[in-house]
């Protein structure tokens, strides 16, 4: 991180959401909790040096962030590429891969596998792209709910509410789970 930490906590229509930032940038993005005060606890939990973080006004580059991020919620389509991020301490390979989840875009997927292929890793990168998404500070800004496991299962998700709250974040987006319906008129019995 780089310099003095500033966090807001605001409302979405998924609960509250939190984001901190330095000067550099976005450092955490916290996903819906219960209530504020839980949101708020998360999201400081995951900061370093948390005791000096302050509330504050956010800058311009962050009040988009959070307009983005309350349009999403509202099931409207949010784009966060241009969001700046401070990645400081992650290493250049979970960067690699953040970047990469970052050009998934609203309504589409990927796969641990497809990641780790496009970066150069092999079949083993796809374990690394896995706990990348499931440190990502930023979820949503990296969209990590985007990102699947093989075969195109839902996967972890380390957010609170786990998978469940992951196929929420993919049914804004339009993207379902559900088996299809059939295509034929079933006996009614």
């Amino acid at each position: 991180m780089t310099g003095k930490t500033q966090y807001r906590i605001f409302e979405t229509a998924g609960g509250p959401c939190g984001i901190a930032w330095t000067a550099a940038g976005v450092v955490r993005f916290q996903l819906p909790g219960e209530d504020a005060a839980t949101t708020r606890r998360l999201l400081l939990r995951r900061l370093e040096n948390a005791e000096a973080a302050e509330p504050a006004e956010p800058p311009p580059a962050v009040a988009r962030a959070i307009e983005a991020a309350q349009r999403y919620f509202a099931g409207e389509e949010a784009d966060f590429t241009d969001v700046p991020l401070d990645l400081a301490g992650q290493s250049d390979f979970f960067r690699a891969i953040y970047d990469a989840a970052r050009r998934v875009h609203w309504g589409e997927t990927t796969t641990y596998g497809t990641i780790a292929r496009d970066l150069g890793a092999g079949p083993e990168g796809a374990r690394e792209v896995g706990q990348a998404m499931a440190k990502n500070p930023v979820a949503l800004i990296i969209p990590c709910h985007r990102v699947l496991a093989a075969g195109g299962k839902v996967g972890g998700f380390s957010a609170p509410g786990g998978a469940s709250s992951k196929l929420k974040m993919l049914a804004l987006e339009g993207i379902s789970f559900a088996p299809p319906e059939p295509a034929q008129q079933t006996f009614g019995f």
